[in-house]
């Protein structure tokens, strides 16, 4: 059989798999590849490859084996040098190397947005030590955010009332981060009203944007997610803008095709107005786009596909009101079972989407649970009783 692309996907999550569905509907062929076998993506792939995303050289093996014609990061810790070298060599990465290595890092993305773009952010400064932390907590204020400058899905992230708090806050984050650097980000606390996700599409016609994402995080990580979310023109448009030329900066020595997970925080000021503050950005489908699964005719992986293939992509999609909210484990165990699906499901215009990760974790991310209603608000109220009743049953071994 001929295939429109080869893939060799990096990490293999639940946004993998959704991405490995919607590439083979396209025709592409796609290796996936993480540090455990049996994972989401490889369930529905093609092929599989088990390594460490760090492991510089079984990275450079397998893309020499698979020789795909593109090369799609998942996940942020990967060995980024190799990818670099991969892009010199004549591999297409997506959406660029350059982008891989930026957004690898927190304080390289920042230091791009803030430093060389000019695009409005908190006030920020990197600590690599406890008594840099506390030095530069001194200058930033409380309370404030810290973060490992490398981690995922809010990984080791703490908010941070005042001086009796950092030290903790510095070991959360050094315990949660991934890679090898000991290095954390402080940012000044935002009091936002409203934080939202805009999902900024880079294809062969040009930049597009789709209605925004309205997310609420717990312990750094998302629960619920709806689409639209409500916000001004005005504000909107700034979004935009900042997503745009953000985005564009990231193409480096790539095409620089693909879709953008580009954070925001809004807040109100007192003229009524609303301010727009750029916090972060993945250069691939994000978790709080899931929604997109009930929302969109063609979803956020959908949309990736066809862009990274170099397919039509539609100027703009109309977004139908709708929600997602995650199904997480509160445990350690490789034997478990889920029940609740049908009641689930019997509850109105919902949808269970069930990852298949062969292991559970406190508060790991097991699935989702989509709605449809009249309204936004309406839906995330559907999706978190459609959640609600999907319980995880562990056996007694597990306990």
């Amino acid at each position: 059989m001929s295939h429109i692309a080869t893939i060799l996907l990096l990490g293999s999550g639940e946004l993998g798999r959704e991405f490995t569905i919607s590439a083979k509907r396209l025709g592409a062929r796609v290796i996936a590849c993480d540090s455990y076998d049996d994972a989401p993506a490889m369930q529905v792939a093609d092929g599989r490859e088990v390594f460490s995303m760090l492991d510089g050289e079984a990275l450079r093996a397998a893309a020499i084996r698979h020789q795909p014609d593109l090369i799609v990061p998942e996940i942020e810790a990967i060995r980024t040098e190799v990818l670099g070298d991969l892009e010199a060599q004549g591999f297409t990465v997506v959406p660029s190397a350059l982008a891989a290595q930026l957004t690898m890092n927190r304080d390289a993305i920042r230091d791009l947005a803030a430093g060389e773009l000019g695009l409005v952010t908190s006030r920020y400064a990197y600590a690599t030590s406890l008594a840099e932390a506390d030095e530069a907590a001194r200058t930033i204020g409380y309370p404030l955010v810290m973060k490992p400058v490398m981690s995922s899905s809010g990984k080791g992230q703490s908010k941070v009332e005042g001086p009796d708090g950092l030290a903790a806050a510095w070991d959360h984050a050094v315990a949660n981060m991934r890679g090898d650097r000991a290095r954390v980000i402080l940012e000044a606390f935002i009091a936002f009203d409203y934080e939202i996700t805009l999902l900024t599409i880079r294809h062969r016609g040009g930049i597009s944007f789709y209605p925004p994402i309205g997310h609420r995080q717990e312990r750094g990580d998302y629960r619920e997610s709806w689409q639209p979310a409500a916000m001004s023109a005005a504000a909107l448009a700034r979004a935009q803008e900042m997503a745009a030329r953000i985005v564009t900066a990231l193409e480096g020595k790539g095409r620089g095709w693909g879709l953008y997970g580009v954070e925001f925080f809004v807040a109100r000021n007192s003229a009524g107005g609303e301010e727009v503050i750029f916090s972060e950005l993945s250069p691939r489908p994000h978790d709080t786009g899931m929604v997109t699964l009930a929302s969109q005719d063609l979803s956020e992986f959908d949309l990736h596909a066809r862009a990274i293939l170099g397919l039509p992509v539609p100027a703009s999609i109309t977004a139908r009101p709708a929600a997602s909210a995650v199904i997480l484990a509160d445990r350690d165990s490789e034997a478990f079972a889920f029940t609740g699906i049908a009641e689930a499901l019997a509850l109105g215009d919902t949808d269970v989407r069930l990852f298949g990760k062969p292991v559970t974790r406190p508060w790991r991310r097991m699935g989702v649970a989509l709605a449809r209603a009249e309204s936004a608000e309406a839906a995330v109220s559907l999706a978190k009783q459609a959640a609600a009743c999907v319980r995880i049953v562990y056996s007694p071994a597990s306990d």
